[in-house]
C-alpha cells in the first residue's frame, strides 16, 4: 500500500464514491477500500481489496488515519448476518488508528414518524427488523465514543436519490432511464405523500463535514435535507420536464403486489417491512447541521435535474 493517507472510505457505493468527490474537492488524499479493489474512480486514486470485517485487515489499511469512514451497505438479505460485523471490523480500524469514526446511517430506527417530522431526537421506536438492528448498531458506536475509544460521529440520510443512485433508490434506475425514453416509471408506496428525499452529493459532503468539524463528535447528525419537502409525483414530473418528455408516466407499486413478488423474489421480500417509508407523510428535519455546522442542502428540483444529466451522461 502507499504512503498512509489521512482519510480512509469503507465501501465505494453511490455514498463512498460521493464521499471521496467531497473529499478530492478539498485536496485531500484518500484511500478506499472494498471487496474487489476495483471501483469507477479518478486516476490516481488507491483501491484496497479486502474484508471489512476482519478486523486485522481493517486495521492494517486504515494505519495513520485521521478520519475512517463508514459507508458499508450490504444487501437488505444480509443485514443480519453482515451488518453488525462489517461495523465492528472499521470500528476497530480507527479504534487502532486513533481516528475519527463518520459513520452513515438511514432513519429506519425512528420507526413511523406519525405525521411528525423526524429530529435527532425522536428516539429510537423501530418496529421492523432492520430498523431494530440500525438502532443497536447506532448505540454501539455512541457507546464506544462515550467510554472514550474512538471519536464517532453518525450522519443519518433518508431515502437517496443522484447520481450512481442505481436499483437501491426509489429516484434512482425506477424513474431515470424511464424519463429520458419517455417510458413509465415505476415508484414504491403512495407518490402523493411528502417524503423527503437526500441526494447523493450531499451525503458525501455532509459526512465529510462531520469528519472535519471539531463539534460533530458525540452525537447524530441528519445530513442536510431541502425544507422544501415535495410529494413523490412532484419530483418524478420535475425529471420528465427536464428529460423534455410533454407528459408524465408514472405507474406506483402497491403494497399487495411487494408482497406477492416477495414470494419468489428475496429483495421484494425485504422491502415488504419498509413500504410504511413510502405510505404516509416521511420528512426528515436537518436543521441542526446546517444551522451547527453550515451544512445545507441542494434545492431539491436542482438535484432531481443533475441526476437526469448524471444518467444521460452514462
Amino acid at each position: 500500500m502507499s504512503t498512509a493517507p489521512r482519510h480512509v472510505v469503507f465501501g465505494t457505493g453511490a455514498v463512498g464514491l460521493a464521499t471521496l468527490d467531497a473529499l478530492l474537492r478539498r485536496g485531500e488524499t484518500v484511500r478506499l477500500v472494498n471487496r474487489s479493489g476495483h471501483a469507477r474512480v479518478p486516476h490516481g486514486v488507491e483501491v484496497v481489496a479486502g474484508d471489512a470485517r476482519d478486523a486485522a485487515f481493517t486495521t492494517e489499511v486504515a494505519e495513520g488515519a485521521a478520519v475512517v469512514y463508514q459507508t458499508l451497505n450490504p444487501p437488505y438479505a444480509e443485514w443480519s448476518a453482515q451488518f453488525p460485523r462489517l461495523q465492528a471490523g472499521v470500528l476497530a480500524a480507527a479504534e487502532a488508528a486513533g481516528a475519527r469514526l463518520v459513520s452513515m446511517e438511514n432513519v429506519y430506527m425512528y420507526g413511523r414518524p406519525g405525521g411528525m417530522p423526524l429530529t435527532e431526537d425522536s428516539g429510537d421506536h423501530a418496529h421492523t427488523t432492520k430498523g431494530r438492528l440500525r438502532g443497536q448498531m447506532s448505540r454501539e458506536l455512541l457507546a464506544a465514543h462515550a467510554a472514550g475509544r474512538v471519536q464517532v460521529a453518525i450522519g443519518r440520510a433518508s431515502d437517496y436519490f443522484g447520481p450512481r443512485g442505481g436499483a437501491q433508490s426509489n429516484l434512482g434506475d425506477r424513474l431515470f432511464p424511464a424519463a429520458i425514453a419517455g417510458r413509465t416509471a415505476t415508484v414504491l408506496g403512495d407518490p402523493d405523500q411528502p417524503h423527503t428525499y437526500t441526494y447523493i452529493p450531499d451525503i458525501g459532503e455532509g459526512l465529510v463535514v462531520l469528519g472535519e468539524h471539531p463539534d460533530a463528535p458525540g452525537r447524530v447528525w441528519h445530513l442536510p435535507n431541502d425544507p422544501d419537502t415535495r410529494t413523490t409525483r412532484e419530483l418524478v414530473e420535475t425529471a420528465y420536464r427536464g428529460a423534455g418528455q410533454a407528459r408524465t408516466r408514472l405507474r406506483a407499486t402497491p403494497g399487495w403486489l411487494v408482497r406477492a413478488l416477495g414470494v419468489v423474489n428475496a429483495s421484494m421480500r425485504e422491502l415488504v417491512e419498509m413500504q410504511y417509508l413510502f405510505t404516509e407523510p416521511f420528512v426528515v428535519d436537518s436543521t441542526t447541521i446546517a444551522d451547527k455546522l453550515g451544512a445545507t442542502a441542494t434545492p431539491v428540483e436542482q438535484a432531481v435535474l443533475a441526476t437526469l444529466r448524471s444518467y444521460r451522461d452514462d
